[in-house]
């Protein structure tokens, strides 16, 4: 088996642009694969671009970066410019978020996610293959149309084109990472059982009708509980609490509770979300019992976390995106991530 490769988020606060070089530089020093951007206060493409400039090795992820906020022509341009800037090093992984965020945030169309972002994906490769040969632009859909390219707004082409994955929880859009991507960006509200049970199987399905090169990256970004001291790992264990609570709270996420019987949870969750109550995420947190808690997340002594996490992706992870938000510092976070490249070189 092809050795996983490891990579860790920027996780620049506030998403500021200005500490972004020293950060993608941390990573490429400690000898691991590469970094990943979110769409949370910034840009990722604009992270990433940073982190180009200031490195010459690493990948650079985004994780997510959220297509429907976007068209597939704005998308392209700014992918393959920077794909082209950083000598082929993008891996673009993509989201389509809910709903409320894409109508009420971005004031952007949702319909039907899942046949959207396979409309999405297959209109982005259409254009970048335009650009490529020099052939007419003619891309109709149900949600996108491009049919418009002359020489002027045509960018050279100087790199294969990027991987794209795509982030999935339900089956149906698991299905459509399958189905025209390069590979699945797990969820970090998954546990191993969801993954092997539900994922896996709907990936295969949708690759089986499909032309070409299957999807093969799976990518894994399971929370970690861990801490040097008792007071660290309280910290920690609070920290991803309400995180896992943040995500119970989606009804687009409840399969994951409802395979472990947990929907009732579930529900009560997605009430106190909605409650205006100034501690509601405190108290939601504290719903999500040791059971919930170890069953989504790796939890354990910094020195033994590394090593559950490689046993728990064993035969599936092909990369291991650490997960940051649930360890005390960026220094352990970074010994983490080299222990666990360590484990799965093969």
């Amino acid at each position: 088996m092809t050795p996983a490769t490891v990579v860790l988020p920027l996780d620049v606060p506030g998403g500021a642009l200005s500490g972004v070089a020293e950060a993608a530089r941390s990573v490429e020093d400690a000898g691991l694969d590469g970094v990943t951007s979110a769409e949370l206060t910034s840009d990722p493409m604009l992270q990433l671009t940073v982190a180009a400039g200031a490195t010459s090795r690493i990948g650079l992820g985004t994780n997510i970066l959220v297509a429907f906020a976007r068209s597939p022509m704005t998308l392209a341009v700014q992918a393959r410019a920077l794909q082209d800037y950083s000598q082929g090093r993008l891996v673009l992984g993509l989201g389509s978020q809910i709903r409320p965020h894409i109508e009420r945030r971005f004031s952007m169309p949702w319909s039907s996610p899942a046949a959207r972002m396979a409309e999405f994906v297959t209109a982005l490769r259409t254009i970048w293959a335009a650009w490529a040969t020099g052939e007419q632009l003619d891309f109709r859909g149900m949600f996108y149309r491009h049919t418009l390219m002359t020489p002027m707004f045509t960018p050279p082409t100087l790199s294969p084109d990027p991987e794209v994955l795509l982030a999935g929880v339900g089956p149906r859009m698991t299905e459509t990472a399958g189905a025209v991507a390069d590979g699945l960006l797990v969820h970090p509200f998954t546990t191993e059982r969801y993954l092997r049970e539900v994922s896996l199987p709907a990936l295969a399905r949708g690759a089986a009708g499909r032309t070409g090169s299957p999807a093969s990256q799976v990518v894994d970004s399971t929370f970690l509980v861990t801490g040097r001291t008792e007071e660290e790992l309280a910290a920690s264990t609070r920290a991803v609490r309400q995180q896992l609570a943040f995500y119970g709270s989606t009804p687009a996420y409840r399969p994951v509770l409802d395979l472990h019987g947990w929907g009732d949870l579930g529900d009560e969750l997605n009430r106190l979300s909605r409650t205006r109550a100034d501690d509601r995420w405190t108290t939601m947190g504290e719903l999500v019992d040791d059971e919930v808690l170890q069953t989504f997340a790796v939890v354990g002594e910094p020195g033994t976390v590394a090593a559950r996490l490689a046993e728990r992706g064993a035969g599936v992870v092909t990369r291991f995106a650490v997960n940051g938000v649930g360890v005390p510092d960026r220094e352990l976070l970074l010994q983490i991530a080299t222990d666990v490249k360590r484990l799965t070189s093969g």
